[in-house]
């Protein structure tokens, strides 16, 4: 089976194809002739999901699934959230986002944070949604390089690496967008 994946980060791509089965093969949004930059302007990590694989299905005729992820940190009332990409502004530059947080988060003992990513799926004319949520705190530092985004200062529970210090396969194991994935393989299997 070929699916659309409704995004041009290269880096989720290979962290998604990585988990799936040898039977689901994932189609870019450059193979179908998209190079736009689809609109993500909710407000919530759901609606940006549904807004997301919408725009492919309807504007491209394709069964498909997108995602949106946010770090949600606790002491800042759930901030970043939906904006954790453009955080620092529009630039979309981890390290900004990151220095942004950690400088947020200075004079803060409450460290807690989740990632949340939801995968919308437009599959035969139906929409399902799929979450998947990763529990773990904010470092005072950055350390490690695998991964991206946020991944050198977000430790998962029961972990004392982050999760720029664990292999593809590791984090995608414990990952927010690894469990999303899990529930979208799950359903496509059958």
């Amino acid at each position: 089976m070929k699916i659309v994946f409704a995004t041009n980060n290269k880096n989720k791509i290979l962290e998604v194809q990585q988990m799936l089965p040898s039977s689901i093969e994932i189609i870019s949004l450059e193979s179908i002739g998209c190079y736009e930059e689809i609109p993500e302007t909710a407000t919530t990590i759901e609606e940006n999901a549904i807004m997301k694989a919408n725009y492919i299905t309807e504007k491209y005729g394709f069964d498909c699934f997108a995602d949106d992820t946010g770090l949600e940190v606790e002491s800042l009332n759930g901030e970043p959230g939906v904006f954790s990409a453009r955080y620092a502004g529009e630039q979309r530059n981890d390290d900004d986002n990151m220095n942004k947080l950690l400088h947020a988060l200075s004079d803060k003992i409450n460290r807690n944070a989740q990632f949340k990513t939801v995968i919308t799926l437009n599959f035969r004319g139906k929409q399902y949604l799929f979450t998947g949520i990763a529990k773990g705190e904010i470092t005072s530092k950055k350390t490690g390089n695998q991964g991206f985004g946020y991944d050198p200062i977000f430790r998962p529970e029961g972990f004392s690496e982050t999760f720029a210090q664990l292999s593809l396969q590791e984090k995608g194991a414990i990952s927010h967008r690894g469990k999303a994935t899990e529930q979208l393989i799950a359903f496509l299997k059958n």
